[in-house]
């Protein structure tokens, strides 16, 4: 297991913001993952996925980050299941699954999360969410540092929500999806299309974290935000993107504090102009 000092956070995180941990951990395996909560018991201390849907508010964090990317990211094939990690990447497992011959996840492979990621948040579209071909999860307690598995159905998944966003200390290790066997041509067809309505609608050729607020009954965030001409507010190098405005941008050394200055304005003159409370979809880590 790899451990670092005075890490730079900045490839770790899909804002791309300067941020230094005091320590970061690598962990390659379940037992890593134990062993370290284990040792961090009694410490604060922060998990990253793929850095994405998070906001990294502080330039320095005087508390260890263990970061799971490119780490602790195996898939394979159990019991006709597909097993990952859960710090494999979505675009990865879409791709092991197109290889597979098996279809369920095409909507999922342009997403810029890991799976552990998606799952705490529930990751989706208007088409399907990740719960939907999930069958089992394995987590570990870090508190009590007991391992379990739950069945999709006990994880209590609603819209952007899990038992495990409303549990931090619960920590998701594995993953088991089921899928059909599909035609190699007609799942890559899908998977591209997934991806080019996704580069269309939005600003992926900017640094983001994907869409910042949960959508509010009856309504779209984006529309709400054009119509009080928020596309292009900036504050530091935090931008409403120009391309869609339910997204905001680094344009240049965006750091956490102008991130959330530009959140803090949105939710302010929404709620003051439509009598909206909107609800933030990304994580803030501080």
């Amino acid at each position: 297991m790899i451990y670092l000092e005075n890490f730079n956070l900045k490839e770790y995180n899909a804002y791309q913001i300067e941020a230094v941990c005091k320590k970061a951990y690598f962990p390659e395996s379940e037992n890593d993952i134990i062993h370290l909560l284990n040792k961090l018991k009694y410490t604060n201390f922060h998990i990253l996925g793929n850095g994405n849907n998070i906001i990294l508010a502080k330039d320095y964090y005087d508390v260890p980050f263990i970061i799971l990317n490119k780490c602790f990211d195996n898939i394979s094939i159990e019991d006709g299941m597909i097993a990952v990690e859960s710090g494999a990447t979505l675009k990865s497992i879409c791709t092991f699954a197109l290889r597979k011959e098996l279809t369920g996840l095409e909507e999922f492979y342009d997403i810029p999360s890991s799976v552990g990621g998606a799952i705490v948040m529930n990751a989706g579209n208007d088409k399907s969410e990740i719960k939907d071909t999930l069958i089992k999860v394995r987590y570990v307690d870090s508190v009590s540092g007991d391992v379990h598995e739950k069945l999709t159905e006990e994880i209590e998944f609603s819209y952007r929500n899990s038992l495990f966003q409303q549990n931090k200390e619960l920590i998701i290790l594995k993953a088991w999806f089921k899928l059909l066997g599909g035609n190699v041509y007609d799942i890559n067809k899908r998977m591209q299309e997934s991806k080019r309505k996704r580069w269309l609608k939005q600003p992926r050729e900017l640094p983001n974290s994907g869409s910042v607020f949960k959508r509010p009954e009856g309504k779209y965030v984006g529309p709400m935000l054009d119509e009080l001409g928020f596309k292009g507010f900036t504050i530091g190098g935090a931008q409403i993107s120009k391309k869609h405005s339910g997204f905001i941008v680094n344009v240049g050394n965006a750091t956490g504090r102008d991130v959330l200055g530009v959140i803090n304005e949105v939710q302010l003159r929404v709620k003051k102009h439509f009598g909206i409370d909107l609800e933030v979809e990304q994580r803030v880590i501080y």
